[in-house]
């Protein structure tokens, strides 16, 4: 999530205080990703470093306005019109756990899968009842956008999940089970001749 160019985002609307901002957020993300206000003002120290905000007037309460740099709208409106980029290979968590899992003797990758399933659906589950109370939200509220991704989410790894239940039940036991390999590498870069005897 780029809470970076969030904020800048909303700053293209009109100058905010710190806590203001945080507000701001809060109330267009439907508090999906709370925010403290000790990392607003982390990133909007290194907007204004960076050029992209600066520092405006003080108020009688003595908030202090950060408004946009022509530099920071220009940012915000490009962020808005890139669609994003995702990465090929992200490291989950849940896929190197079974991963490794199923190449380690003595472990029961399906009693892993079924309880992760488990645990997946409930999320699901839990999701879906509060997406329930979208029919009560207030006019404009659009905190469904992100709890309905988070449901999608949680229903593909379920999708997932019973996919991988499904291959493994379809494997002979044991297999990809690995021992410890007796090669033992060199520490640093490989030799040439390791190189070449590997192509």
């Amino acid at each position: 999530m780029s809470v970076r160019q969030s904020l800048l985002a909303i700053l293209d609307q009109g100058p905010c205080y710190g806590y203001q901002l945080r507000a701001e957020f809060d109330r267009r993300t439907g508090s999906a990703w709370p925010l403290n206000v000790g990392q607003i003002y982390n990133t909007l120290d290194r907007l204004e470093r960076d050029g992209l905000v600066e520092k405006g007037e003080t108020d009688a309460e003595g908030h202090v306005y950060w408004k946009i740099t022509a530099d920071g709208a220009a940012e915000a409106r490009g962020w808005l019109q890139r669609p994003v980029a995702r990465a090929d290979a992200a490291r989950d968590e849940l896929v190197l756990k079974i991963t490794v899992a199923a190449t380690l003797p003595g472990i029961d990758v399906a009693e892993i899968v079924r309880e992760q399933r488990a645990v997946s659906q409930a999320r699901v589950d839990e999701l879906a009842a509060c997406n329930a109370g979208d029919a009560n939200a207030p006019d404009g509220a659009l905190g469904w956008l992100p709890r309905s991704s988070a449901i999608f989410a949680a229903e593909n790894e379920v999708r997932w999940l019973d996919h991988v239940a499904a291959r493994l039940r379809e494997m002979p036991p044991g297999v990809g089970v690995q021992a410890l390999s007796a090669h033992k590498p060199a520490r640093g870069r490989p030799r040439l001749s390791e190189k070449a005897a590997r192509t």
